[in-house]
């Protein structure tokens, strides 16, 4: 409880490691709560632009960016001037689907390099079960020359924030916190108790602290492939799937999930790492990977009946004319990792087809340096043969008929709406040839 009291009163500092749309938001909050805080990032240019006072996340806001107390830095070495360190850095997967854990290896090296006595680090990346105390810790030890436990301790606190949601945030949010004893448990919970006003729940141990957050977004990940393979057999049946799927919902246990394409760096990504230490361990998922396969083909799904409703409404498929808006993972969010829409694109791609994509959200820098796509201004968009609705941007929701009308050439307009934004009865009354999932 010392290191905690010794933060309270600023004698110590918490550091964040890895400014992404986890990271920074914990590191502002908890300068806002009058902790020292110092945030490290490798990437200069970000740190550069975070000094600038411009928040590119879009999470807290450029006016808190420039008002935070927050030292940002590039520099490792500033990390030696804290004793309570959190690691906030992705954990994607390769092509294979396996874990790639180089950056939190990476994050370990630097950290370890850096580490004083005395400290606690803090592990919130989404790992399988046993990564913080078995991959982690050897790399710290290896690289500070002091033995965790007694120079040095370890904890795991998942993060859950949902990145373009103003209202769960993390204050907001139950925060699991876990740590190597019931020493450390109780410092790291009562640290996190300073910026989370809902509260903490100690989980037993790290390990079931892992577990805990690879199923939260493994259990999502298996509900949308339950809801996408329902839109695939209702479209074959003819019938609508946001209605049945209203129709259900009225009975109080009916779980109200819908069918979408699912991306992003958690849901897309999370059940890969718990099915990569089930096959360490023998076991062969069945559910989880099921529904991974359904929602990583949903791309493919959705490019098809692109083609299909153009042959339906006599359009040429090769070179037809054929927009997408919307390019972000989700909506009202910059980020574009891993996002499914690229699916829809290169599909579209193998008919023939080149489509214009325009999102004024989504931040192009990365979208051009991760797909080399470019994209176009909506003003640009007209005598398109078909427009596909793909992301819920506020920009997108508040449409009119009359602004969609303008994005379309001669003959049917072919519009698929993958959110189910707009009001279909009205669409198809006004002639559209209108789908969705």
């Amino acid at each position: 409880m010392e290191l905690y009291n010794d933060l309270k009163d600023k004698k110590e500092a918490v550091s964040l490691v890895g400014l992404g749309y986890v990271g920074m938001p914990i590191a502002v909050e908890f300068a806002s709560r009058g902790v020292k805080v110092i945030g490290f990032d490798l990437n200069a240019a970000k740190i550069e632009t975070y000094k600038a006072g411009i928040d590119p996340t879009n999470e807290v806001g450029n006016d808190v960016i420039r008002n935070t107390t927050v030292e940002f830095t590039s520099n490792d070495e500033d990390l030696k001037r804290a004793k309570f360190h959190i690691v906030a850095v992705p954990t994607p997967v390769k092509e294979d689907h396996t874990p790639d854990l180089d950056p939190v290896k990476g994050a370990c090296e630097i950290l370890g390099r850096n580490l004083m006595r005395g400290s606690i680090v803090v592990f919130e990346s989404t790992v399988y079960p046993g990564v913080t105390e078995d991959i982690c810790v050897p790399i710290l030890e290896r690289e500070s020359g002091l033995r965790c436990g007694i120079d040095f301790k370890v904890g795991y606190s998942p993060e859950r924030i949902n990145p373009g949601d103003k209202v769960h945030r993390l204050s907001t949010i139950t925060k699991i916190v876990s740590g190597m004893d019931e020493e450390t448990l109780d410092t790291i919970a009562k640290v996190y108790e300073i910026v989370v006003k809902a509260g903490v729940h100690r989980a037993e141990s790290i390990k079931v602290a892992e577990a805990a957050k690879v199923i939260e977004n493994s259990q999502r990940d298996i509900n949308i492939a339950f809801m996408n393979e329902l839109s695939i057999i209702f479209n074959k049946m003819g019938i609508d799937t946001q209605a049945v799927l209203n129709a259900a919902g009225t009975k109080w246990n009916f779980l109200k999930f819908y069918p979408g394409l699912v991306g992003g760096h958690c849901i897309g990504v999370d059940p890969y790492y718990l099915t990569y230490k089930a096959e360490e361990l023998g076991y062969h998922s069945q559910i989880i990977l099921s529904g991974r396969r359904i929602n990583d083909d949903m791309g493919k799904y959705v490019a098809e009946n692109v083609v299909k409703n153009l042959v339906k409404s006599d359009k040429a498929v090769r070179n037809a004319k054929v927009a997408i808006l919307g390019f972000t993972f989700k909506e009202n969010c910059p980020d574009t990792r891993n996002t499914k829409i690229i699916d829809i694109v290169k599909e579209l791609r193998e008919y023939g087809i080149e489509p214009l994509i325009s999102d004024s959200t989504a931040d192009a820098a990365q979208a051009k340096r991760l797909y080399g796509v470019e994209f176009v201004d909506i003003s640009h968009i007209r005598n398109m043969d078909a427009l596909v609705l793909t992301v819920a941007h506020k920009e997108f929701a508040s449409f009119t008929m009359e602004q969609m009308d303008k994005f379309f050439g001669g003959g049917q307009k072919v519009l698929l709406d993958l959110k189910g934004l707009l009001n279909r009865k009205s669409y198809e009354q006004a002639g559209y040839n209108y789908w969705r999932m």
